[in-house]
């Protein structure tokens, strides 16, 4: 009767090609990215993310080796947004033309903004109110508020919870001009002041542009100020 092998003898055999074959598999994974292939995700993701309010770095995970390519053009898929776990597509240009989608995670590290407690509707923020935080923006609302001027003259338009991000369509301005209402229309400039009455075309917010009827009957555009005035544009 034939003897079974060992365990041991076995593993002389079977481990050796098991490791094998799990070192194949994280070579695949982890691939490297074609340095052509790099750049275009570069140059894409600069000019799909130029202007946004932070620093954006990425990472890129390709499952196993990408086909040979000498020229690589990079794309987002419609509707997509460079912010967080994204698909990127790679195309070849080649005489051999192909398209492969690869994962990546795109961050964008930025400041932004939290209520500093528990603000309830109709209340005017003030700078006690707020607090800046700093994080990836991809992984929060693409509302957020980012720039401190945007928090300057506004009210809740609901409750906001203590350390909720604040959001635009969570503020509105303060009405600070009604219509028909006989405001101050000031236009200054370097070693001057000019000032004179109007009456407001419509209402306005603070930050808002809004029309005024002088005496004479001159439109005249300026912006509301937090004092009830209208701004002139120079």
């Amino acid at each position: 009767m034939p003897q079974r092998p060992s365990w041991k003898r076995l593993s002389c055999f079977v481990l050796p090609g098991l490791a094998a074959l799990a070192g194949a598999a994280s070579a695949a994974a982890a691939a490297p990215l074609p340095e052509g292939a790099r750049s275009a995700i570069d140059h894409l993701l600069q000019q799909q993310t130029a202007g946004l309010p932070g620093k954006v770095t990425f990472s890129v995970k390709v499952a196993g080796t990408l086909p040979a390519c000498d020229d690589f053009e990079a794309f987002l898929p419609n509707g997509t947004t460079p912010r967080g776990r994204i698909s990127i597509g790679l195309r070849c240009r080649g005489d051999k033309a192909w398209i492969r989608f690869v994962p990546a995670q795109v961050a964008v590290e930025g400041r932004y903004f939290v209520a500093a407690r528990a603000i309830e509707a109709g209340e005017a923020l003030g700078a006690g109110d707020v607090v800046e935080r700093s994080g990836d923006l991809g992984d929060l609302p693409r509302s957020v508020i980012t720039d401190a001027s945007a928090l300057q003259g506004v009210v809740a338009a609901n409750r906001i919870a203590a350390g909720a991000p604040l959001r635009k369509e969570l503020m509105r301005g303060v009405v600070v001009i009604q219509q028909g209402q006989t405001v101050q229309l000031v236009a200054q400039g370097q070693g001057f002041t000019v000032s004179t009455e109007g009456k407001a075309m419509t209402r306005a917010e603070v930050g808002a542009t809004v029309q005024a009827k002088t005496r004479d009957g001159r439109l005249l555009t300026g912006v509301a100020a937090e004092d009830g005035q209208i701004r002139l544009a120079q």
